[in-house]
């Protein structure tokens, strides 16, 4: 079972819920951040925001497809953000892969740089998958 909670004294927001909460049977799947980098190593999109969205989400899906899952089944969002990025920017280029979401649970964070200079976002995910079918 996956409950979305949005309590009445809180903000409601199409975009995500408050909080999720699982029970029962399944798997938790935890992805670590996942940045604009393919497989043989190169940074795609530098310099380009929308593009390494593209990528990231790529690669978050690879991921899901991998575990049995999908991005429906996404209950949460860390995503970092260099400061100075315009986040609508980023916004528009994921709008494809999250459209495909329920609310998750999401978190924000503008940061000062990530790990390769050249990375302009981060994103953890993580996703329960039900033993239901």
């Amino acid at each position: 079972m996956i409950k979305y909670v949005n309590p009445d004294q809180l903000n409601k927001n199409p975009a995500y819920s408050q909080a999720v909460v699982t029970q029962g049977n399944g798997q938790t799947i935890y992805i670590g951040g996942q940045n604009s980098v393919r497989i043989n190593n190169e940074v795609i999109g530098k310099g380009n925001l929308s593009k390494q969205v593209e990528q990231v989400l790529q690669n978050i899906e690879i991921i899901l497809t991998e575990c049995g899952a999908s991005f429906e089944n996404i209950i949460k969002l860390n995503i970092y953000v260099v400061a100075g990025q315009n986040v609508m920017e980023a916004f528009q280029a994921s709008q494809k892969y999250f459209a495909r979401m329920k609310p998750p649970v999401v978190t924000v964070v503008f940061v000062s740089g990530l790990g390769n200079p050249d990375f302009l976002i981060e994103i953890e995910a993580t996703a329960f998958v039900s033993d239901k079918k």
